[in-house]
């Protein structure tokens, strides 16, 4: 219906001017001051694209591994290397440095960093060895090593958590049941089965070659 379109103002008018309603008390004062109205989107949301969008995708383009090795913290507030790569170039750019060289430098950066970290825990690690104590956990893991250290917990508890063991010998015992239902089924069958074959030929085949003979 035509008067259920729009909002509460256009609404109300329509059913005065119907005489379908009484005229309200807020009406003309709805009127001199109506409602903010928001405007409407036309179905279609726009995509939010960043200034740095464009390098970002250039870096992971360069360095695909980074996706899987620079762990992206949700809930962290350091941004990953390929936004700092991004960032970085936007700021030698703003300096009027060339498109190309601003990333050659960016490159180079995030490349001197790398190498930084993975000297710094070797290092680590040879102190530990001097000690003779344990080697420290990598203080810059990857996304991958990361992960794997949350499943070791889980693989362990496959192997010496009783409450998972006792789990496996029930599977194991209605596999085990299930099997033996199975063969005994198939050994049932097979065994009716030659009976009544032998049975319905013997039966035919004596009466009707016994008739032909005579």
């Amino acid at each position: 219906m035509s008067y259920m379109r729009g909002d509460l103002l256009s609404k109300m008018r329509k059913l005065v001017k119907g005489l379908a309603k009484p005229t309200p008390v807020w009406l003309k004062p709805m009127e001199e001051a109506p409602p903010v109205t928001f405007p409407r989107t036309d179905g279609k949301i726009k995509k939010i694209e960043l200034p740095e969008d464009v390098y970002i995708k250039r870096f992971f383009k360069k360095y695909p591994d980074s996706l899987y090795h620079d762990a992206i913290k949700i809930s962290g507030f350091d941004p990953p290397p390929a936004r700092v790569f991004a960032w970085r170039v936007l700021e030698l750019k703003e300096q009027g440095v060339g498109e190309e060289e601003a990333m050659a430098v960016a490159d180079m950066e995030y490349r001197a960093e790398k190498k930084a970290k993975k000297k710094a825990y070797s290092e680590l690690k040879q102190i530990a060895r001097l000690q003779g104590k344990k080697p420290p956990p990598n203080p810059y893991p990857s996304a991958i090593k990361e992960i794997q250290a949350e499943e070791k917990k889980f693989v362990r508890d496959r192997f010496f958590n009783p409450k998972i063991l006792e789990i496996v010998q029930k599977m194991k015992a209605e596999m085990a049941a299930e099997r033996e239902e199975k063969q005994r089924e198939a050994s049932n069958g097979g065994a009716g089965g030659s009976g009544q074959r032998g049975g319905w030929n013997g039966g035919q085949r004596g009466g009707w070659y016994g008739g032909q003979r005579r």
